[in-house]
């Protein structure tokens, strides 16, 4: 539970500072298409912050409790965040297309995370 809030408030705290720095030192050094990747990098990384926050709120031993499948969902969207938008971040700065093939582990994990969310609602007796 602790463990989910704190890393889906550091994400949090660096989607503001990584969507700041995106807007105001990278502008007129990317083109618009990586201003674009920057962008989607920064939204997804927002979504799942805030997905992880709600995971370790409702592990909560009042609501869910310490599910397994919370646990892993929330190890999931962590793991996308960073490869998802970790890749695309370092894709906007270095052009390197080769990490665009990266980006879809990030994608299948946070698919993966929010199915296992699913589930632990699904089985949740209360």
């Amino acid at each position: 539970m602790k463990g989910s809030i704190i890393s889906g408030a550091i994400h949090g705290l660096l989607v503001v500072a990584l969507g700041a720095f995106g807007a105001h030192a990278l502008d007129g050094v990317l083109d618009d298409y990586g201003i674009g990747i920057w962008e989607k990098a920064v939204q997804y990384q927002m979504f799942h912050a805030i997905a992880i926050l709600a995971i370790g709120i409702l592990m909560s031993p009042r609501l869910f409790g310490s599910a397994k499948q919370l646990k892993i969902a929330a190890i999931c969207m962590n793991l996308g965040i960073f490869f998802f938008s970790g890749s695309l971040y370092t894709l906007a700065l270095s052009g390197i297309g080769i990490l665009g093939a990266i980006t879809p582990i990030g994608g299948v994990l946070f698919l993966v995370g929010w199915v296992l969310l699913l589930i632990a609602t699904l089985k949740h007796n209360h």
